[in-house]
């Protein structure tokens, strides 16, 4: 069985990768479709958000949800291939930056927070007719995903450094 750093060493030195980096075009491409697909889902997910946080009380949460939501999945969609493709590139480093490892724990966070909002706090609302304010604890959601997003997108950043 191979090492952790091994299987780094193997992922940064494999066709793909090695492929991705001596291309002029494809890391850039792999990076802008990266990116466009962090605006779909962090976009569509500050919209609904900020709705939580009773901005907009005239769109209907579930409404806004219906619309949103499927432009959140595009953005992963292209978010997480890309990603994958990106990281293999600089696996060695990558792999072992304390900044990659948080940017992992902060998105793990942000996809609990969803789960928690889908299924125990949006879910009942919905099969009680949809109608009235969201419970406190969906805004607690809303402020929670506003911030575990901006910082996500900071490791990001961070991480070019």
């Amino acid at each position: 069985m191979q090492s952790y750093h091994e299987w780094l060493e193997w992922l940064e030195k494999s066709t793909w990768a090695v492929a991705i980096r001596q291309s002029l075009w494809l890391y850039p491409a792999l990076e802008i479709v990266h990116i466009l697909g962090i605006v779909l889902l962090v976009g569509a997910a500050f919209l609904f958000d900020l709705r939580l946080l009773g901005f907009s009380h005239h769109l209907p949460v579930t409404g806004l949800s219906r619309h949103l939501l499927p432009w959140s999945q595009r953005g992963l969609v292209l978010i997480i291939p890309s990603g994958i493709l990106l990281f293999i590139t600089n696996a060695q480093a990558l792999g072992t930056d304390p900044v990659f490892w948080l940017k992992i724990g902060l998105i793990v966070l942000a996809a609990l927070n969803v789960f928690v909002f889908h299924r125990v706090i949006y879910a009942p609302f919905k099969r009680g007719g949809a109608s009235g304010e969201l419970p406190a604890a969906a805004r607690v959601c809303g402020v929670v995903s506003i911030v575990v997003w901006i910082a996500v997108v900071a490791c990001g950043r961070l991480l070019a450094y």
